[in-house]
């Protein structure tokens, strides 16, 4: 399968997002460690790798892993706030190292939303000054944006400021924010939004989206929120492409392997004609209402038939000479999940609680934990309280940044 899958090389961010859901750990890399990981995934025979963060720009040996990945064939993303790429140079670097797309996180076109959301001041026009060295340097330039409770009711006012603006930018994607880890998990009722706060702005801008022949993803959204586009659900597509998603956390997680991707359902959710193609909420941190959700009756194949006819999917394969044949591969599929989900004692596919993480079978050690990397953490997370002083902000739980018998103290 054409999978893409996740190196976190830092851990650490020169922002303070107070939803970050990845914070500050003391675990490092260095360029060995990382090409141990790029080896891993090519041994999976994966399409590709996204090497995010933290602030993935921030480690001195991004340009190298990154022509090492594309030498060994893999298809190399970044996910960055674009700081560093503001520097034409940089960007030119990470060009010729081989780079072949970056997604630019912009939560909001409104400085005042931006700055709240990142943290920090002048964040916005450095955002924007990335994307155009992307697009002159031959990068091609995605934007990302983590739905919050801060940017919710003007999703589409950024789309339409972009569209205007960077014409250059075909692609877009929405994550819906996860309240479970780092800093979103403490700071639920400032950041984490009710579905129904962003259903009408999200519309909004998928329409225009489509309108203008771009293409859009959108993660951790149930389908009945997704309107006239379903199969522009990320967990939608997985399920259907039955692809998998590996992430090397750099944290005490290490590597994390999904292959399921259903979460939370209500009763109403088993009469909906996309329940077996629909990820449910992703909720592992009780920040939602599954009372939101509700059931839609649409026709379920015509979804399906979008997603595998769609061959600008950059990870697109012809698995699959008809619909009968993917019923049947999909049927087999949704045994096994059913079987993985009942031999860890959960009810086959309508529990109403979150599908625990995988191990990834035979996974590398991710980074190291060093005395340096200790006095790094404990500086950086000094740091940031000082940051969260005289704020609303509280600061993250250690327990998923450091290993059980460390203390960073």
């Amino acid at each position: 399968m054409a999978n893409i899958g996740y190196i976190q090389v830092v851990r650490h961010c020169n922002h303070f997002c107070g939803f970050c859901s990845n914070p500050s750990t003391p675990y490092t890399h260095d360029f060995d460690s990382m090409r141990v990981l790029v080896d891993d995934f090519v041994e999976r025979d994966y399409f590709g790798v996204i090497l995010t963060g933290g602030e993935p720009t921030l480690h001195p040996e991004l340009p190298r892993i990154t022509a090492y990945a594309r030498e060994q064939g893999l298809h190399v993303r970044v996910i960055t706030n674009g700081h560093r790429l503001a520097d034409l140079d940089f960007c030119r670097e990470m060009a010729d190292a081989g780079l072949t797309l970056v997604h630019v996180s912009v939560y909001s076109t409104r400085p005042d939303v931006e700055e709240a959301l990142r943290g920090a001041k002048d964040t916005l026009p450095r955002a924007l000054q990335a994307m155009e060295n992307a697009d002159r340097c031959g990068i091609e330039v995605n934007v990302n944006c983590v739905i919050n409770r801060l940017n919710a009711d003007h999703l589409d006012e950024t789309i339409r400021h972009h569209i205007k603006e960077r014409p250059f930018i075909r692609h877009f994607v929405w994550n819906n924010l996860d309240p479970s880890m780092g800093r979103a998990e403490v700071n639920q009722a400032r950041f984490t939004p009710r579905l129904a706060d962003f259903e009408l702005s999200l519309a909004r801008a998928l329409r225009l989206l489509h309108k203008s022949g771009r293409s859009f993803r959108v993660e951790k959204v149930p389908l009945c929120y997704m309107g006239e586009f379903p199969w522009a659900s990320t967990e939608t597509r997985k399920i259907v492409k039955g692809e998998e998603r590996i992430v090397h956390f750099l944290d005490a997680k290490q590597t994390v392997r999904q292959r399921d991707w259903e979460h939370v359902y209500t009763e109403g959710c088993g009469v909906c004609s996309l329940r077996l193609i629909c990820g449910g909420l992703f909720d592992r941190g009780g920040g939602y209402d599954p009372g939101e959700l509700t059931p839609v009756f649409v026709d379920r194949d015509q979804v399906v038939r979008h997603i595998l006819d769609d061959q600008a999917d950059p990870s697109y394969r012809n698995r699959f000479p008809s619909f009968e044949s993917w019923q049947a591969d999909f049927d087999l599929r949704a045994a096994e999940s059913r079987a993985r989900r009942e031999a860890r004692g959960l009810e086959a596919r309508d529990d109403s609680g979150p599908s625990p993480e995988f191990r990834a079978e035979g996974a590398p050690a991710v980074g190291a934990v060093t005395k340096r990397g200790l006095r790094l953490f404990t500086s950086k997370r000094r740091a940031e309280a000082r940051k969260a002083e005289g704020t609303d902000l509280a600061m993250e739980s250690l327990a998923a940044q450091v290993p059980p018998e460390t203390d960073p103290d």
